[in-house]
């Protein structure tokens, strides 16, 4: 499932953060960056996906 967010998150960054933590404040913070940047935008989208558990595992 990893696999998939991070693939959204290329195409747009805030809609991978959002399948990970939901609404948040690293979605908003991926929403600020993604609109200064779409690079940095995707480098924390990424780094959210990797760093955070699935909220299902829990």
């Amino acid at each position: 499932m990893d696999l998939v967010r991070i693939i959204l998150s290329i195409i747009l960054p805030p809609l991978g953060v959002f399948m990970q933590v939901g609404i948040g404040k690293h979605f908003w913070i991926n929403i600020v960056l993604t609109i200064l940047g779409y690079i940095p935008g995707i480098v924390h989208a990424i780094w959210i996906i990797a760093r955070t558990p699935d909220k299902s595992s829990l």
